[in-house]
């Protein structure tokens, strides 16, 4: 699969932008597990334009974690188009935007997912930052529609493809669904057998094993996944899922002994990335919630966890945990 010059072989696993989690440290983990194009935390165009540090820092991509995509909202053309003049400079890989955002604080005043309700200004704020950006392929991430009664996601395609973009990614809801129920992938696949359609499509939401990234390639056709949630807590499924393509079985699981130490290597790596301990902390508490699903007994140990506001606390109890555990295995 290419977009635009960047070719990323055969059925690629990507990383979903996601706030809070796809930082410098997460990445480097799904890099080292396979991912094979990944993306920034999602950046406000606002605060783009007006250079806020820590927006500006979300820039930031090591050489290392090549191809990398940033990824960009808001509601109004103009910033937007600046934003992605702004970002350009910064030498991503990819610029995306994102019309798939569902939160309230997001949707709500009209970005991400809110210009679902204003299909005509996505199309327009599309083309223009195509025409504004002259060196780096445009993508757009997306939903179904903006509810049950709006899925016109066939259509909304066509046209973001006829104003240039070079990928489009579809996650299988609409903003009315949030996160809940099942994503649907069958209008995925509608879009990606549309005769019209010469971009790659890429497919996003329930990727949460390996069996089901290969049942959507199979069924759906399109030209790569998407993984968001499922890596939190789980960076290794990118490793195997691309083991399930290429042989088709399963990698042996991942012990919680293993895991603990990855843990412990994540926690150090985003230290150093952020330099404030409770600040490391605090980011990576989202990981630490998720590791360790199915284990018995464990709601104590898990509060201790949860509440520890030292690294060394933090590395002690995955040691405990390690100790106590170590012969299981992680489930997601």
């Amino acid at each position: 699969m290419k977009i635009g010059q960047l070719d990323l072989g055969d059925k690629p696993v990507l990383l979903a932008p996601m706030e809070d989690v796809t930082d410098v440290p997460f990445r480097n983990l799904c890099k080292r597990y396979g991912a094979d194009l990944m993306y920034t935390e999602f950046v406000s165009a606002d605060a783009i334009v007006r250079e806020i540090d820590s927006s500006m820092r979300k820039l930031e991509i090591m050489p290392h974690e090549r191809p990398v995509g940033v990824q960009i909202y808001g509601r109004e053309i103009e910033p937007m188009v600046e934003a992605a003049r702004i970002v350009e400079a910064a030498n991503p890989d990819i610029i995306d935007i994102n019309f798939g955002c569902p939160v309230k604080k997001i949707a709500g005043k009209g970005a991400g997912a809110g210009m679902l309700r204003d299909i005509p200004k996505m199309i327009e704020m599309t083309r223009q930052i195509v025409r504004a950006v002259e060196h780096t392929p445009v993508t757009v991430k997306t939903r179904l529609g903006w509810d049950e009664n709006t899925k016109f996601i066939v259509d909304t395609a066509e046209r973001l493809q006829d104003v240039g973009i070079s990928a489009l990614t579809i996650h299988g809801r609409t903003r009315a669904q949030m996160y809940t129920g099942e994503a649907d992938w069958t209008l995925i696949g509608e879009v990606k057998r549309n005769p019209r359609m010469t971009i790659p499509i890429i497919g996003n939401g329930d990727i949460t094993s390996a069996q089901r990234a290969a049942e959507c390639f199979d069924r759906y056709g399109v030209d790569a996944i998407m993984v968001g949630r499922a890596a939190i807590g789980s960076p290794w499924i990118f490793e195997e899922i691309k083991h399930y393509l290429t042989t088709g079985c399963e990698m042996p699981p991942v012990g919680i002994r293993e895991h603990t130490e990855r843990l412990k290597q994540q926690l150090d790596d985003t230290f150093r990335w952020i330099a404030d301990e409770r600040r490391a902390i605090l980011h990576i508490r989202r990981h630490l919630a998720v590791s360790f699903k199915g284990l018995p007994d464990f709601r104590q140990l898990k509060i201790r966890l949860l509440r520890a506001d030292t690294i060394s606390d933090v590395c002690a109890c995955l040691d405990e945990i390690a100790e106590r555990y170590g012969n299981d295995i992680c489930k997601q």
